[in-house]
């Protein structure tokens, strides 16, 4: 059972949460925007409050399980905005469903799937939790996440995200890593998606490489790159973040 908040009235906006992350990242995005949209951010399976019940998932099958759960919400013609992982989710969404979206977002995600370095850093992270396991990894993870120059004004911020990932079970981060590894390519379905998409770079990202997140500017109708951010940006540069999905919400309504 997918667990999750939900704020304000309005047009349906979910907000997809990334890899090791939960619900409440997006607490100040929820806040903003409750306004005007009916806001609702899940729990992915295996993080936060959703409990994941099998050894592996798909994330197909993560699409199909947030469609049922649209379904018993009664969700129609949501906007999907998804950070990194929720990204990848999104987009398999976005296959899946296709004009029942309204737009879709990618924050400091990808359509592409990973390329064979990425996927030997892969299975090098599920050698590491499975050895040194989830809170070790957690330590290890959240800090890279933020550029050099912002992890230490944002102590608090990673310090709480770490705390959060330390929720994640075990078999959830070991699941969604596989899932994420070997995902296929969807710059097809970021191409010819027919509602509106918004894109958002960090500059110095480095879990998701600039070169690659410009690659998708001519197909999307909102592209902004974050000036010296990291893969962070919703904490990093988040007045500016809120400003930018604020003016992709915009006529949304």
């Amino acid at each position: 059972m997918i667990k999750f908040s939900q704020k304000g009235k309005g047009p349906a906006l979910i907000l997809l949460h990334g890899f090791c992350e939960s619900k409440e990242m997006w607490n100040t995005f929820a806040e903003r925007f409750s306004e005007d949209f009916e806001v609702f951010c899940p729990d992915l399976p295996g993080f936060g409050e959703t409990r994941l019940e099998q050894d592996h998932i798909s994330l197909e099958e993560v699409a199909v399980m947030l469609q049922e759960w649209m379904a018993e919400q009664q969700i129609e013609k949501p906007i999907l905005i998804g950070h990194s992982l929720g990204g990848y989710v999104a987009l398999a969404m976005a296959e899946l469903m296709g004009a029942e979206l309204k737009g879709i977002g990618l924050f400091h995600s990808t359509a592409f799937p990973d390329e064979d370095e990425k996927k030997q850093t892969r299975n090098k992270t599920i050698t590491f939790v499975k050895k040194y396991g989830v809170d070790k990894f957690m330590d290890a993870f959240v800090p890279p996440l933020f550029s050099e120059a912002h992890r230490l004004t944002q102590e608090d911020q990673i310090a709480q995200l770490v705390s959060s990932g330390k929720r994640s079970s075990k078999k959830g981060i070991l699941a969604f890593i596989v899932a994420m590894r070997d995902r296929k390519d969807r710059i097809d379905i970021w191409q010819h998606f027919s509602g509106k998409k918004l894109f958002i770079a960090g500059e110095i990202d480095g879990a998701i490489k600039i070169e690659a997140s410009r690659r998708h500017q001519a197909f999307a109708t909102h592209y902004h790159e974050l000036e010296g951010v990291g893969h962070m940006g919703m904490f990093e540069a988040e007045s500016e973040c809120l400003e930018i999905v604020g003016k992709f919400l915009e006529n949304q309504v």
